[in-house]
């Protein structure tokens, strides 16, 4: 019978195909030809998953060389097929001029037991290995994990999504387009509080302000990096660069406005407005520090602090790709460019744009 079966599938006639199977399939389940066929008749049928099982189930237990061809041939038509999917869909998504704008993919957190279960469905969608899959999933903190077209990214995400792996998407141009001021300091204190900063153009003004608009308030640590000079392994003198100290950063959210406020601890005037200032022999950039964020926070106890920025940086210090579109707007001075102040405006830019509109 199974002569017959063969002979059907040659002549495309696999309704009797079907019928001529499913006698063997119950005669003879172990027939490697058998379960074979069975595989053909669910990739004709647009089965694919089923199909592939069962490919890969003969890969494992057959040692007929023709079969295990057969099988592979198999396995690569239905990868073929799923790839020209998968272009098409990606064409489809970037149709539209607003999709090709550029943007970025960032994955979300995953603990590390769902870990083992997103890892192979992230495999399959990104179309890289498992081992690496489960690498690039991130349990600390957000991952920016590709850059491209929106409409690109966005099908992935899709994807992802629906596979429960938490993830989101966003325009490279919406966080270009927040306007940033630098606080030079607050000048009263009441439940509208007024700000003096400096635009892009460092043109200096003021801003009102209610603590009902800011929605989210972002911390983090910049370095501060300086040459020093040391004595290596031969016992020579050589110049390098180490981290001497830290830039303390405050960006205060104001979506309603599409604008950051920007405090950073040498750049506040202290002396200047709000009290801050503390007695001589406890007056340092410090102590000054911590009592205006002291102050910062019992106006906004209500407003979600996001501090994840130093093992985000981590992650994303050497995609220059990315990096290179975001304008810092940090006014440290740098004797050279660093990664990590352009890195700190992307981790605020992307909570501005994800969480703008979110009070928590």
């Amino acid at each position: 019978m199974l002569e017959e079966v063969i002979a059907a599938f040659e002549r495309k006639d696999y309704q009797t195909a079907a019928k001529l199977l499913k006698p063997l399939l119950k005669e003879s389940p172990e027939n490697p030809w058998v379960q074979f066929y069975f595989a053909r008749l669910h990739e004709i049928s647009g089965k694919r998953e089923e199909a592939e099982k069962v490919y890969r189930q003969l890969l494992r237990v057959t040692t007929h060389q023709k079969i295990l061809s057969q099988a592979r041939q198999g396995l690569q038509r239905l990868e073929n097929i799923q790839q020209e999917e998968r272009q098409k869909a990606i064409a489809n998504a970037i149709a539209q001029p607003s999709n090709n704008e550029a943007g970025i993919l960032v994955l979300e957190t995953i603990s590390n037991e769902l870990k083992t279960l997103a890892a192979p469905k992230f495999a399959q969608i990104m179309q890289i290995d498992p081992y690496t899959a489960r690498l690039m999933l991130p349990s600390r903190c957000w991952k920016v994990y590709r850059t491209g077209k929106i409409g690109e990214l966005q099908f992935y995400g899709t994807q992802l999504q629906q596979a429960e792996i938490p993830c989101f998407w966003l325009k490279i141009a919406k966080i270009q387009q927040i306007q940033v001021y630098q606080v030079k300091y607050f000048s009263e204190s009441s439940s509208k509080p007024t700000v003096v900063c400096q635009n892009g153009e460092n043109q200096l003004g003021s801003i009102n302000f209610e603590w009902s608009e800011v929605t989210a308030k972002v911390v983090g640590l910049l370095p501060i990096f300086e040459q020093v000079v040391d004595i290596n392994v031969r016992g020579k003198l050589e110049r390098k660069t180490q981290t001497q100290d830290y830039a303390q950063f405050c960006d205060l959210h104001l979506p309603g406005r599409n604008s950051i406020l920007r405090i950073y601890d040498n750049g506040y005037e202290f002396h200047q407005g709000l009290e801050i200032t503390l007695p001589a022999n406890q007056n340092t950039i410090r102590n000054n520090w911590n009592g205006l964020m002291k102050w910062v926070e019992q106006h906004s106890l209500q407003i979600k602090t996001w501090s994840d920025f130093q093992p985000f940086g981590e992650t994303v210090l050497d995609q220059t790709d990315v990096l290179n579109q975001i304008p810092s707007h940090i006014q440290l001075f740098r004797r050279e460019k660093t990664n990590w102040d352009s890195a700190f405006h992307l981790y605020s830019g992307i909570v501005f744009v994800k969480n703008g509109s979110i009070k928590s």
